[in-house]
């Protein structure tokens, strides 16, 4: 037996007690000033009742917790970079208090996968959407993000610990809880351990949300795009710029990171990423908080793209984006890299700097005022977030846009009537432009280039336009249409998978909560029980400019 102490969740009287009976364990001493009491438990129980439903926390007697600490003696509060500070920052706490907390939102995250840590391992809180990524074939990390990114922005967008108690948010600092903590979010994975993905991946994936954004049980009002490519390609014909517009004319917000080129201009600055800058979706550049509370001294991050000399397009607002603290996957490329350096805050958290995490903040945002007026348009929430956000002083518009996030603003502010109006892309233009400057390398050097997919099967981006329009790119089968992705490219045998075999620790003891979507045979039919043909495709390309992170480097976890 093990001698622990348990503390009592707000409202549900007795539960905690009859949980530690049934569990085999005595009862003891009572400790009125935690709300809670000792007892004797199999010291096999605990991981269990630490999940319970009517019982906050469990901890060995003589480690007690301390108020406004999570259970690795992380204090949220005085850390003015954590997920807490965002949420007080930017004013997502003032939509808690009027009960919009993100319920009866989805928002699709195309990424790197989610894995389920805690934070982001309560039932139902992960939906999985198909696996696009060069692991898909692999049962032990498929769905599972092995690269770090996707989970990172997953808790910033609507993370939310389990013993977290609905309707007392506010202020609290001891869980972890994300910018909308009650929204669901629907995980498309595309990119494998080492970030390597390709724009038709991308492509399918975002038809993908697009297609079942509300099949029976789903609700996909925001889609986060926290990557983004050096296209120099017009948004105007741009096929993955056209993609994101397609979302937005079918109703979901689209939010995109804004890049990391740095903060420069004139003729030296490269504007925007693709499809950040495209007009009509809503584009995030990063915020640098200075570690303050105080909004007088932001500024925004050195490594935040800015408009150029001949693109106008600007970031539209600005949201923390500098040292963030969240989520970390044990095992994962970026655990691996810099989970033992600065960036490092406790074997749960690992700071992260970019637009990708800018952008989360943002699609958290969306979501929150979605949950408060369910009726919004796409263009509604961008004006609404573009109109109310605050003007940092002494900061070039180029580079903040119209401000840093201001949600108490934008949640008191009437809904706008506002349409866009901006030119519209015809996505007739090029694959390969989409790519821009980087590209997947297999393990002979050899790049995927070309009006091509990842199979090597032509893409004819006119044709995957047509089909777009018509909500036609995936097939009832699952498979994806076109004459591209239908099994085609598969031959039986080929070489084998580029992703790493998992090698990341258990998961505290908890199994996998989420699930995946049953509802239609594209969760089987065309990526599963095959190999790939050709190469493997193990390259870096996303690693660099397409993951709007600084490519995870030792300067992006400080």
């Amino acid at each position: 037996m093990m001698s622990v102490i348990v503390q009592r969740a707000a409202g549900v009287s007795g539960a905690a007690e009859r949980a530690v009976t049934r569990a085999g364990g005595t009862i003891g001493q009572q400790i009125d000033i935690i709300d809670g009491f000792t007892a004797k438990v199999p010291s096999n129980v605990v991981s269990t009742l630490q999940h319970t439903k009517g019982i906050s926390w469990v901890s060995p007697n003589g480690k007690v917790q301390l108020l406004g600490m999570n259970d690795n003696g992380y204090d949220a509060k005085a850390d003015k970079h954590s997920v807490y500070a965002a949420t007080v920052d930017d004013g997502a706490q003032s939509l808690w208090a009027q009960g919009a907390t993100g319920q009866g939102v989805d928002v699709a995250i195309i990424d790197s996968g989610i894995a389920p840590v805690d934070g982001l391992n309560a039932p139902g809180k992960v939906v999985n959407g198909p696996d696009l990524s060069f692991e898909s074939q692999d049962d032990s990390v498929a769905h599972v993000d092995t690269y770090g990114h996707g989970t990172h922005m997953a808790g910033i967008i609507a993370g939310r610990d389990t013993d977290a108690v609905s309707g007392k948010y506010v202020g609290d600092s001891t869980h972890f809880l994300g910018m909308a903590p009650d929204a669901r979010l629907v995980s498309i994975k595309v990119a494998d351990a080492n970030g390597a993905t390709d724009v038709s991946q991308m492509l399918a994936a975002i038809d993908w949300v697009v297609q079942h954004k509300d099949d029976a049980g789903m609700h996909i009002r925001v889609l986060n795009l926290s990557f983004g490519t050096d296209s120099q390609q017009e948004y105007q014909h741009d096929p993955l710029a056209y993609a994101a517009e397609a979302a937005w004319r079918a109703g979901i917000v689209v939010v995109a990171a804004a890049g990391n080129a740095g903060y420069a201009t004139g003729k030296t600055a490269p504007g925007l990423t693709d499809p950040a800058y495209d007009p009509y979706v809503v584009a995030v550049g990063a915020a640098d908080t200075n570690g303050t509370a105080t909004r007088s001294d932001d500024t925004v991050a050195d490594f935040s793209s800015s408009a150029s000399a001949n693109k106008d397009r600007l970031p539209d607002v600005v949201a923390p984006g500098t040292s963030i603290a969240s989520l970390r996957v044990p095992g994962s490329h970026a655990d691996d890299e810099f989970g033992n350096g600065p960036g490092s805050v406790n074997d749960r958290f690992l700071r992260g700097s970019g637009t990708s995490q800018a952008a989360a903040a943002v699609s958290g945002a969306a979501a929150l005022l979605l949950s408060q007026r369910p009726t919004l348009t796409p263009d509604q929430v961008k004006r609404l977030l573009t109109t109310t956000a605050d003007k940092l002083p002494n900061v070039a518009a180029v580079s903040q846009g119209n401000g840093e996030l201001d949600l108490a603003q934008a949640a008191a502010t009437p809904t706008p009537k506002y349409t866009q109006s901006w030119a519209k892309s015809s996505g007739d233009g090029s694959i390969e432009a989409s790519r821009g400057s980087v590209h997947l390398v297999d393990d002979n050097g050899v790049a995927l280039t070309g009006e091509v997919d990842i199979f090597g099967n032509k893409l004819d981006a006119k044709k995957l336009k047509d089909l777009t329009t018509k909500n036609a790119t995936w097939g009832a089968d699952g498979s994806w249409n076109g004459s591209v992705w239908t099994g085609i490219g598969f031959d039986g045998g080929g070489t084998s998978l580029s992703g790493h075999s998992w090698s990341g620790h258990s998961w505290s003891g908890h199994s996998w909560s989420g699930h995946s979507w049953s509802d239609y045979s594209w969760s089987g039919h065309s990526w599963s029980g095959h190999s790939w043909s050709g190469h493997s495709w193990s390259g870096h390309s996303w690693s660099g400019h397409s993951w709007s992170d600084n490519s995870w480097s030792d300067g992006s976890w400080t």
